[in-house]
């Protein structure tokens, strides 16, 4: 019988892949023999000796349009075809007190890296699907896609912005066979969330917030992350797929 959750021999791009949640997903979807090209700036994580003919590496920044058009070029040039896309690049810049102005700088950053450098991913990766006439995008949004927290305006915005991106590339590609989907992480113990994970009171309120009384794991998303880029998704398009513990359901927000 057929495995619908097969990703074997799927060409793969994940974006923001040198650490995290990306990093994760670029190790155990190899292990799934799926053809994973990992995208990022700066790589800190080693890939272990067994994935190395599954994973290849590439340095360069999402936000340069350029060198996109030419990484995306390159990849379908070598397996003549890309089947699936992550978006998980991001950054964040929270203010660490309140009645602080957010900062110009942090702005842009963050709006570069999380929304537009997803859009000229998603635009080259569209490119190529399209002579295929299939292909899945998802794109790592956030719960603060759904809900306005406090001292992070760039962070919120970018992740609502990604999450409606998702929604308007669907509209418009899913007719080529070309799925888009969001999936919403919520707190995941990461090293982006790491100064929030140390602070015990910081962490016991974002636990307590979950219906299952505990922060996420990197782990936490594969599952339904190769969901999402295998068959067995195949009619699901535009949808938004939360792994928040049952954050959004139990919201308080302070």
């Amino acid at each position: 019988m057929e495995n619908l959750f097969s990703i074997k021999k799927k060409v793969i791009i994940i974006t923001g892949a040198g650490r995290g949640i990306g990093y994760k997903l670029t190790t155990e979807m190899a292990k799934h023999s799926a053809i994973i090209y990992s995208l990022d700036k700066k790589f800190t994580k080693k890939i272990p000796k067994n994935l190395l003919s599954n994973i290849t590496e590439i340095k360069c920044d999402i936000t340069n349009h350029k060198k996109i058009k030419q990484v995306f070029k390159k990849i379908f040039a070598k397996e003549k075809r890309i089947n699936v896309l992550i978006n998980n690049a991001g950054v964040s810049f929270a203010l660490q007190k309140k009645n602080q102005f957010y900062s110009e700088k942090n702005w842009i950053q963050t709006i570069n890296v999380n929304l537009t450098g997803s859009f000229y991913c998603s635009k080259e990766a569209i490119k190529y699907m399209l002579k295929q006439r299939t292909g899945s995008i998802i794109n790592i949004t956030s719960i603060h896609a759904e809900l306005g927290f406090p001292r992070n305006p760039a962070y919120n915005a970018s992740k609502g912005g990604l999450k409606m991106l998702g929604k308007s590339f669907a509209k418009d590609w899913s007719k080529f066979g070309i799925r888009v989907n969001n999936l919403g992480p919520g707190y995941i113990k990461t090293k982006m969330t790491s100064k929030r994970f140390a602070n015990k009171k910081t962490r016991l309120k974002r636990q307590n917030q979950t219906l299952l009384g505990r922060w996420g794991e990197p782990d936490d998303l594969i599952g339904p992350c190769i969901f999402l880029a295998s068959d067995a998704s195949k009619y699901m398009t535009g949808q938004d797929l939360y792994i928040d513990g049952g954050w959004l359901i139990n919201s308080n927000i302070s």
